[in-house]
């Protein structure tokens, strides 16, 4: 066995390496990046070693840069996780050259993977069955638009060098081709310096199905059954499950053949998926599931697998890299309940998904089956890298055991003060055709803001982060001969908001808490620095406008002396590089304003206040 392991990655996938290397007793080796010097990581391995400046084409893509920390370190191996190098041939090659195991297949096999155009006639040769299309060196665009126009539209471009969505494009009719293949090229040279496509029928009901392949160095290949990832955003996966709905075992049986095939006929060692488009119109169908592409590396999805298997694939990765062969034979493997995983984003939906940069000052799942992260609170989330938090998994005996499991742990989610996709997630599990199994990779695209999550707490949300904030039965010296008090005044996320509650108990004048977080179906918002109404024509909230946190106002919208109706802008405050709009909560007079663009402002400043016509606040 392996004895020493450096990570050529970081984040989640080098913690969930570490964590299984530090199980079977290997020393680990972790680099970072400049912005990376605190991360988990790093902390979690037993060395690491510093490898540049932030950028990935800086520090983590920098093939040499890692070989010379593995010698440094007298590091036996590299693992490389996922995505960067980790299907980089030469970097394969360098790695072996240099006298370190490579976790990970053979060089020839990524190159022989990693053209589509090639892969796609190296599985038609094996056997593998493939989508209808065009896989020509003729790349004349009057060639390319006869065979698209013979294939039959609507038919997909698809850059041969391409991945993550870049470099393809659906055509829907003859007339749109020209410019389709156009920019479909010009992405292509942007991002991958090839400008070559292919062509492929579209699939018009398409679901995405993966298996799992594994293979080692004395010629053994087996699957550990399919995945379903159709469920996507833009090409990225959202959500992911095994075993696939709707899967029959004569239909499993002939995917799963059919990807050990194709594993083989590039002399496959260690982890692998092979990616299929399947035609879901009628039902999964052994007929109608079709061979789109290999990746040569482990999955981001990988823990659903593991989860139905009972099999560690990290460890299944350094033994084949040990020389061991694999730990279990095909008639060893089965198949036990269902598993599903999302990837909890630092991100907003309400904001077409713009990353959320900043702090992560709380950090709480809850009591999640199974969390592969790579952060815990009190961390940073960089501009510099994928903005995903966290990988979170459930098991259940059935599909719906572990689909409700999985959406009432991201309902409970308290993440603050970055935004997550945690609400969308919910929202997608819970969606009818998702809970159904009705599934395809346009449904999200589909749906659209039947997707989004709400943009404000539910009253009964707000009134019971008010009880939170003021404790019940409290005396208010100066109140003590006025009627019970039902309503108060709130900032929630910077916005002043009069809450009400029912049941007759006057909430006290004490600040129970600092503040409160309110977290309704992952989504979360902040309470904080209430006052007290007490009753009138609007309620007469006291129009003190605090600051709801440290940060920096970045607009001014009001002046003294200024007039201004019940829910007007006020100012807007940046903090967590969020900007925050403070409103007017009554129809009132602008009395003291302390607001200055520009300026910083601490937690509980006052910046406006506020009195309605009659002088009272």
């Amino acid at each position: 066995m392996i004895q020493s392991l450096l990570i050529a990655n970081r984040g989640e996938i080098a913690c969930r390496i570490i964590r299984t290397a530090r199980r079977l007793g290997i020393r680990t080796i972790a680099v970072y990046s400049d912005a990376d010097a605190n991360a988990l990581h790093v902390r979690q391995a037993d060395e690491a070693v510093h490898i540049g400046p932030s950028p990935v084409r800086e520090s983590y893509l920098v093939g040499e840069k890692i070989i010379a920390a593995a010698k440094k370190t007298g590091a036996e191996a590299i693992h490389p996780g996922y995505g960067f190098l980790s299907e980089n041939a030469e970097f394969a090659q360098a790695v072996i050259d240099a006298g370190i195991v490579w976790v990970g297949p053979n060089p020839s096999s990524i190159t022989a993977m990693g053209l589509k155009d090639a892969a796609k006639t190296l599985m038609q040769n094996a056997g593998v069955p493939t989508t209808p299309g065009y896989l020509g060196e003729d790349q004349s665009p009057e060639r390319l638009k006869a065979e698209a126009d013979a294939i039959g539209y609507p038919v997909l471009i698809k850059a041969v060098a391409g991945g993550g969505g870049k470099g393809m494009r659906k055509v829907d009719a003859p007339e749109d081709f020209a410019d389709a293949l156009a920019s479909c090229q010009r992405e292509a040279v942007s991002s991958f310096g090839n400008a070559h496509v292919l062509l492929e029928k579209w699939v018009t009901n398409p679901r995405h199905i993966e298996v799992q392949v594994f293979g080692d160095t004395h010629g053994n290949v087996v699957h550990l059954f399919e995945r379903d990832c159709s469920l996507q955003r833009r090409h990225q996966k959202v959500i992911e499950e095994a075993p696939a709905p709707g899967m029959d075992s004569d239909t499993r049986e002939a995917i799963c053949a059919a990807a050990v095939r194709a594993a083989k006929a590039v002399d496959y060692v260690g982890a692998g998926t092979i990616e299929f488009i399947a035609d879901g119109s009628d039902g999964l169908r052994a007929d109608r599931i079709w061979f789109m592409e290999m990746n040569t590396r482990l999955q981001v999805e990988h823990p659903v697998t593991e989860e139905i298997t009972g099999q560690d694939l990290v460890e299944w990765q350094l033994r084949v890299a040990s020389g061991e062969p694999l730990p279990r034979s095909q008639h060893d493997l089965s198949i036990k309940g269902w598993a599903m995983e999302t990837r909890l984003y630092a991100e907003d939906p309400l904001k077409g998904f713009l990353p959320s940069i900043g702090s992560l000052d709380t950090f709480d799942l809850g009591q999640a089956y199974r969390i592969d992260t790579g952060v815990e609170e009190g961390a940073d989330i960089s501009p510099y890298y994928d903005p995903m938090i966290a990988k979170v998994i459930a098991w259940g005996a059935d599909r719906e055991e572990a689909r409700r499991s999985l959406a009432e742990t991201l309902a409970n989610t308290a993440i603050w003060p970055l935004k997550t996709n945690a609400g969308f997630l919910v929202k997608a599990l819970n969606h009818p055709d998702f809970v159904a199994a009705r599934l395809d990779t346009g449904l999200i695209a589909r749906e659209g803001d039947a997707l989004m999550p709400p943009e404000w707490p539910s009253d009964a949300a707000l009134a019971d982060a008010a009880r939170a904030l003021m404790p019940a039965n409290r005396l208010a010296g100066f109140r003590l001969n006025a009627p019970p008090r039902d309503s108060a005044l709130f900032l929630v996320d910077g916005h002043a908001t009069t809450v009400n509650w029912t049941g007759g108990e006057d909430l006290g004048r004490d600040v129970g808490e600092a503040y409160v977080l309110i977290a309704e179906d992952g989504q979360v918002w902040r309470m904080s620095d209430w006052r007290v109404s007490g009753g009138g024509a609007h309620g007469i909230a006291d129009g003190a406008i605090l600051s709801p946190m440290p940060g920096r106002i970045v607009a001014v919208a009001v002046a003294g002396g200024e007039t201004v109706a019940k829910g007007q802008k006020l100012l807007t405050l940046e903090a967590m590089k969020m900007e925050h709009t403070l409103t007017a909560p009554f129809d009132g007079i602008v009395t003291e304003l302390n607001a200055v663009e520009g300026a910083q402002v601490s937690e509980g400043t006052l910046l406006v206040q506020i009195v309605d016509e009659g002088g009272n606040p």
